[in-house]
């Protein structure tokens, strides 16, 4: 079996694309991973009607949760996109082009787990839910919408905080472009579908277009969508 026989469940969401541009990133630095995409469809209506839902039995067997993106790496399934981008970069960023080595540069590790973990754990949640309350639930829930829209642009300023004078989440001096960055940075990318303007927070701006403009964040972004 191939070192690198690598698979990609997905779909270009903002969690899709914080693993499709990782690795897209690792094959302009590297040459590879080759990895091969499979497209999932999220949709309740395709619940025992199409093979690639994400509720069928045997993406169940690969990710309990049933949600994308998942991975696998020489039979070796994970799922959670900060778990994937952390196994990715310890796989295939040998240089660390893209992440720090924990024990060699520790503080600069932890700095990018933190802002990985906000990302996760914070951004990624209140923004998902901005989103559901704001564009997709069957009934208008005025408390919802203005709870989680005003959470997303909170953290947005706590962003804004940490890149006055940066122009990368983690590393030391003005930081190193990283897996935080594509993982906060992939729901900063929809942040329109909700009304908000970067332009309020110049430095979240500024950031968001530097990361626009890299090529291989223009190929990871349409990444399951064909």
């Amino acid at each position: 079996m191939s070192d690198n026989k690598l698979t990609l469940y997905t779909l270009p969401t903002p969690n899709g694309i914080a693993v499709s541009i990782l690795l897209e990133e690792l094959k302009a630095a590297y040459g590879g991973p080759e990895y091969e995409v499979v497209k999932m469809s999220i949709s309740d209506a395709d619940i025992g009607k199409v093979h690639n839902q994400v509720k069928s039995d045997w993406f169940i067997k690969l990710n309990p949760n049933g949600r994308i993106p998942t991975i696998v790496h020489n039979g070796f399934p994970v799922f959670e996109t900060s778990a994937i981008d952390l196994y990715l970069a310890a796989q295939f960023d040998k240089e660390r082009k893209f992440s720090f080595e924990p024990s060699a540069q520790s503080h600069e590790y932890f700095e990018e787990i933190e802002w990985l973990f906000f990302a996760h754990g914070g951004v990624g949640p209140m923004q998902g839910q901005a989103n559901h309350f704001n564009l997709y639930a069957p009934e208008d829930l005025p408390y919802a919408k203005k709870r989680y829209l005003n959470e997303t642009k909170r953290l947005y300023s706590v962003l804004a905080l940490r890149l006055k004078d940066r122009d990368y989440l983690a590393g030391a001096g003005r930081g190193k472009y990283a897996l935080a960055d594509i993982k906060t940075w992939s729901w900063v990318r929809f942040s329109d579908r909700l009304g908000i303007d970067l332009s309020e927070w110049p430095d979240v701006k500024a950031w968001y277009d530097r990361i626009n403009e890299r090529p291989a964040v223009k190929i990871g972004v349409t990444i399951g969508a064909a």
